[in-house]
């Protein structure tokens, strides 16, 4: 079993949900980055969302665009992105899926690509401007190297495409809660729970949502809809706001994770 399935398989076993974070690799510096994996994911992450920054971020807000504005004038490179998914590797086995759009990737080269974050230690990808009628091949090259290629379903999506998406699938199904890109919301929609359940009749696999989660009340409103929970705007406005060393800020980060991490615990599933 790989290592996101098994973290998936352990929380539902121990009726948990789980908790994802997303952070940008490379912000506020590629140094920090493996410190400030290591910390959210001993706070309680799960799993953590890894974003290799792009000039083009067609589903992110703002607050996402500027850590990768900051990432890149960084000077972080997909091929260092993959050299920090090594580092990170090395300071704990918290499971890795990298959030990419495809240009980089088509740059790179995708089976260098795949073939690369295999070895480095990634689990998962998500490339969420990648239509299911075009990632047959991609799918193939992370299936053969052990990475879930994870898909987005969004409010929008039409019954039968939902079920096309279920069907090629890997590891857990990203549900969008929103239209729209990314960013921290004061509310959320009151269709989320139609939403998801709409989702869990054409799977089994896990189902997580994410957009617009950014505080412990989020967290808990959602956690009997879903198996995961995505958190990044929230985070990555921290970060960006910080001012004092990684050290600082790495507990600051895992502050907020123990807090969002809380009402996920002790959680069984249930289907609207």
């Amino acid at each position: 079993m790989s290592r996101l399935a098994a973290c998936l398989h352990d929380l539902t076993s121990r009726g948990e949900k789980g908790l994802i974070a997303y952070l940008m690799a490379g912000d506020p510096s590629p140094d920090a980055t493996p410190l400030l994996v290591e910390a959210v994911a001993c706070a309680g992450a799960d799993i953590v969302e890894l974003g290799i920054p792009f000039s083009d971020p067609l589903a992110d807000g703002p607050v996402i665009q500027a850590a990768g504005q900051r990432a890149l004038r960084s000077g972080t490179t997909v091929a260092g992105v993959l050299s920090l998914v090594a580092r990170v590797r090395e300071r704990t086995p918290v499971p890795l899926v990298l959030m990419t759009y495809y240009n980089p990737m088509l740059r790179y080269g995708p089976d260098r690509f795949v073939a690369d974050a295999a070895r480095a230690g990634a689990d998962g990808l998500i490339v969420p401007d990648l239509p299911v009628e075009e990632a047959g091949g991609l799918r193939d090259l992370a299936d053969a190297a052990d990475l879930a290629l994870v898909p987005l379903v969004a409010p929008t999506t039409p019954e039968e495409r939902i079920k096309a998406i279920a069907a090629c699938a890997r590891g857990f199904i990203y549900c969008v809660s929103l239209t729209g890109v990314t960013g921290v919301r004061d509310r959320l929609s009151p269709e989320v729970a139609e939403f998801t359940a709409r989702v869990r009749r054409h799977t089994t696999l896990p189902v997580a949502l994410g957009f617009g989660i950014s505080k412990p009340e989020h967290v808990a409103a959602v956690a009997p809809l879903v198996d995961a929970v995505v958190v990044g705007s929230a985070l990555v406005k921290m970060v960006g706001e910080n001012t004092g060393a990684p050290e600082v800020l790495a507990d600051r980060l895992a502050a907020f994770v123990r807090a969002l991490k809380e009402p996920l615990r002790d959680h069984a599933a249930t289907t609207p």
